[in-house]
């Protein structure tokens, strides 16, 4: 039997993308994937939710992070340690994975990745946070090698933490970033 592309599912029809997210501990990674997933459609009961829970524990800032941070202890410690997936629908079938940013977690992270099509990489511009993840033992060289090793060709950066700059969303800083990591990133593809 022939099976033709109106027979296909829908995600099979060439409509489905694949996103991992990746970054290392603390870049906002988590928190910037669950205001993506707030954006694109998530529950506004389910936010209001995790926005009580997290104002009880002291940490308001993590409403978004606590989106995918299924299990107690992440929302507890702060840090997601198994991967999450959150879907939804644009004119495509968009899969987000959150993968691990903790060097702990480095298999969970290879395994949200090895499931992606395209990868956003989440760079901190804090001061020093970006020197000490671009050094060639850092987590961002790491992190974008093996997205690129396992098939992972389409990258996204995204430079998070620009209020955090001095002074605050400077755009010398956001280019030193970009020319840095852009000379990484030619180097390894």
């Amino acid at each position: 039997m022939k099976t033709t592309t109106k027979s296909k599912p829908k995600w099979e029809r060439g409509r489905h993308i694949s996103i991992v997210v990746i970054r290392h501990l603390d870049s906002g990674k988590s928190t910037t994937t669950g205001h993506l997933n707030d954006k694109c459609g998530i529950d506004k009961r389910t936010i209001e939710k995790f926005e009580k829970e997290a104002a009880e524990m002291g940490k308001s800032s993590f409403k978004y992070a606590w989106v995918l941070d299924k299990l107690k202890a992440e929302c507890e410690c702060g840090n997601t340690t198994d991967i999450s997936l959150w879907k939804f629908e644009t004119s495509k079938y968009v899969t987000i994975i959150d993968s691990r940013g903790h060097r702990d977690f480095i298999k969970n992270m290879i395994t949200g990745t090895s499931q992606a099509t395209c990868a956003v990489l989440i760079v901190a511009a804090s001061d020093g946070e970006f020197e000490v993840d671009i050094l060639k033992n850092g987590q961002t060289q790491e992190h974008a090698l093996l997205a690129y090793t396992l098939g992972v060709k389409q990258l996204i950066v995204g430079v998070n933490k620009m209020n955090s700059t001095k002074p605050p969303y400077s755009q010398k800083r956001y280019e030193e970033i970009v020319k840095e990591l852009s000379t990484y990133i030619n180097k390894i593809s």
